[in-house]
């Protein structure tokens, strides 16, 4: 199972990522994050994710789409490959 969260402020690290995810899903753990940058003014991130359901993966999701961290609204989307 995989999420992309985008519009991240540049320059966030892996160590917040993890700890931003975990913050709203305990039971999912972060494992490959790999960073999309694009033109540079709305990075994302692919992340993979084990630990857990895809209804909980889901629920990341709807979570986070549209919540403000580091001051930028977060778009996210899942893959349940």
């Amino acid at each position: 199972m995989r999420i992309w969260i985008g519009n991240m402020e540049p320059g966030t690290t892996d160590e917040e990522i993890r700890a931003f995810v975990k913050k709203y899903a305990h039971n999912l753990d972060c494992g490959e994050i790999e960073r999309v940058e694009g033109d540079g003014t709305r990075p994302a991130a692919m992340i993979q994710m084990s630990g857990g359901t895809s209804t909980d993966l889901g629920n990341l999701a709807l979570r986070v789409n549209g919540m403000y961290w580091k001051g930028r609204p977060l778009s996210c989307n899942t893959l349940m490959r």
